[in-house]
């Protein structure tokens, strides 16, 4: 009798189960203990005995630590290996502003790829915008680093690590890498972005061609700070 009521109660389950919807659950950024991770080399010191998830997305990191993501934007960097830690932290300081600066460069670029004005379009490729085109390809990041005033370094992770060929290196060796997690000002954060898309509209020549760039980068700053946030 137990049985039957068991298997009843089983199937009961699941034909409840198979009428509800997946739900998807986002799952955090955990800290993953190095003895856990499967990579070409062994960790052989670190400041810490875990990694921590701001290295991998440092938005979804300040937004799972409630911290203030509409005053305060975060954007972290890692090196690559280097003889030294000094070495390896003084490259990821150095390269955290060379790092949000690319990463505007390459959303207002992405921004004129994509857009439609009417029966008009961005081609980067046309003649008229091939200064532009230049610009953006060898000046604009460059630029906007000295518009990007204020980032401050609030965490450092360095790790030491030893790569072996036999788990997939392709030599042996010891090195450092340093990841910095870096936190600037919204509003300042946006006004770089508006004055980067400003040196981009100031760079077309033709009067159509710089109305429709200049339309296209009407909101570019807001979308930048929507794009990071994850709602587009």
């Amino acid at each position: 009798m137990k049985k039957i009521l068991t298997s009843f109660l089983l199937l009961s389950l699941m034909s409840c189960s198979s009428t509800k919807k997946a739900v998807v659950v986002e799952r955090p950024l955990e800290e993953v203990k190095h003895t856990d991770l499967k990579k070409e080399y062994e960790v052989k010191d670190a400041i810490s005995n875990f990694r921590p998830g701001w290295i991998e997305d440092a938005e979804v990191w300040a937004k799972q630590n409630e911290k203030d993501i509409e005053k305060t934007r975060f954007f972290s960097y890692e090196s690559e290996p280097k003889v030294t830690r000094a070495v390896a932290c003084d490259i990821a300081k150095a390269n955290t502003r060379l790092d949000i600066a690319a990463e505007i460069t390459t959303f207002i670029e992405k921004t004129l790829g994509t857009t439609q004005e009417g029966s008009a379009s961005i081609d980067l490729n046309n003649p008229k915008l091939n200064p532009l085109k230049e610009y953006m390809e060898n000046t604009l990041t460059e630029k906007i680093q000295s518009l990007v005033h204020g980032a401050a370094v609030v965490k450092t992770y360095w790790e030491q690590r030893e790569y072996k060929k036999s788990l997939g290196a392709k030599d042996d060796f010891k090195s450092f890498t340093c990841a910095v997690l870096v936190r600037i000002d919204a509003d300042r954060l946006k006004k770089a972005v508006e004055e980067a898309a400003s040196f981009v509209v100031k760079k077309v020549d033709d009067p159509e061609a710089k109305e429709t760039v200049k339309k296209a980068l009407q909101n570019v700053s807001e979308n930048f700070i929507k794009a990071r946030k994850g709602e587009i």
